[in-house]
């Protein structure tokens, strides 16, 4: 059936506006959850001079450093990380067709934990300082997130192995996933073990997941890195989407499935390695943010990717805002909230996925 030049149906015409309308308030909603993140705090900030301050048309500068030097950086971290967590998450739950998958469950945030933990202890790239707000830094990030993706690599590996085997079940790939969790913690548990008292304050410390260490050259880093993953999980949003439809389908289509499958898990496990290198693991944020998008925009990939990266960097930044808060003056790592809030969402998935 074909329509006539500009008779595009009325209910289509809807159907994507609706979907515009929630991407475009979600991106004014981060600007103003950007905006009240960096306000509030021990130290609370009038909205009205962050935004003077961030545009560069600052009245004062007795709030410059707290925003430049500490506040900005770390909002902008969560809203990195979050974002690229989540595209990571949503790319890997359509590459696998598995609607539980994510850097976290799949066992590749561990793998780059213990991939960074090697960096620390063994290579010597963590050290420890007396400064309480910044007592475990990075000096080599590149070598460190270099381990970290390597085993992110290894970890992904394994799953596209079991993905690969016929008759693999969502069931098979969770359970895979444990395991290797399972044995990434061990393995970081076994550095722990025979690390000197230094070397071990390090490392808990900086698995902790807290956007609060970041500084403005690992910010870059991280932002460039989820950048070109965003473009080009974007770009490959019709292969996604196609992939959905059945492995059988997309190569009916012309999709190339395994290397759209190989090149995907290698770019998702890349994002996921510089983020777990530079902040420490941070759970269920690619698993739980993409679930929450499909129920308002749906599970077409030209509107989920865009949506699930938006709404990641919401649901992070507004994660981290609270942690600041909840028990202030002290601050919360991020990762502890994130497990707290994503656990039960995790069972529900669970239970719903049994029921249908």
């Amino acid at each position: 059936m074909h329509f006539a030049k500009g008779a595009v149906p009325e209910d289509y015409l809807v159907y994507i506006r609706r979907k515009y309308f929630w991407l475009m308030g979600g991106l004014l909603f981060l600007f103003i959850m950007l905006i009240y993140s960096i306000s509030v705090g021990e130290v609370t900030i009038p909205p009205n001079e962050v935004l003077q301050t961030i545009t560069g048309h600052s009245v004062s500068t007795k709030w410059d450093l707290i925003i430049w030097n500490i506040r900005l950086p770390q909002a902008l971290a969560a809203i990195v990380a979050g974002a690229g967590l989540s595209v990571a998450g949503v790319a890997m739950q359509s590459i696998l067709r598995n609607p539980i998958a994510s850097p976290f469950t799949l066992g590749i945030s561990n793998a780059g934990a213990f991939g960074a933990a090697v960096s620390v202890v063994v290579l010597g790239t963590g050290k420890m300082q007396s400064t309480v707000a910044n007592a475990v830094t990075i000096n080599n990030p590149y070598l460190t997130t270099t381990v970290a993706l390597f085993f992110c690599l290894l970890a992904t590996g394994v799953i596209l192995l079991i993905s690969s085997i016929r008759g693999a079940s969502p069931e098979v790939m969770v359970l895979a996933g444990v395991a290797l969790s399972s044995l990434f913690t061990a393995g970081t548990a076994f550095l722990q073990y025979f690390a000197d008292d230094t070397q071990l304050a390090a490392v808990v410390f900086w698995t902790f997941g807290d956007v609060g260490r970041v500084t403005w050259t690992e910010l870059e880093i991280m932002a460039g890195v989820v950048l070109l993953a965003i473009i080009f999980f974007v770009a490959n949003c019709w292969n996604y989407n196609a992939i959905d439809a059945g492995d059988e389908t997309a190569k009916g289509l012309g999709v190339n499935v395994e290397r759209t499958r190989l090149v995907g898990m290698v770019i998702a496990a890349l994002v996921s390695a510089v983020i777990v290198a530079f902040l420490g693991v941070i759970g269920f944020i690619g698993l739980v943010c993409p679930h929450m998008v499909r129920r308002v925009i749906g599970d077409d990939q030209r509107y989920l990717i865009p949506g699930s990266t938006l709404f990641g960097g919401i649901l992070l930044l507004a994660s981290d805002t609270a942690a600041r808060l909840i028990i202030s003056p002290y601050v919360l790592p991020v990762s502890i909230l994130t497990a707290f809030m994503g656990a039960p969402v995790f069972i529900y998935l669970l239970l719903k996925g049994y029921k249908r």
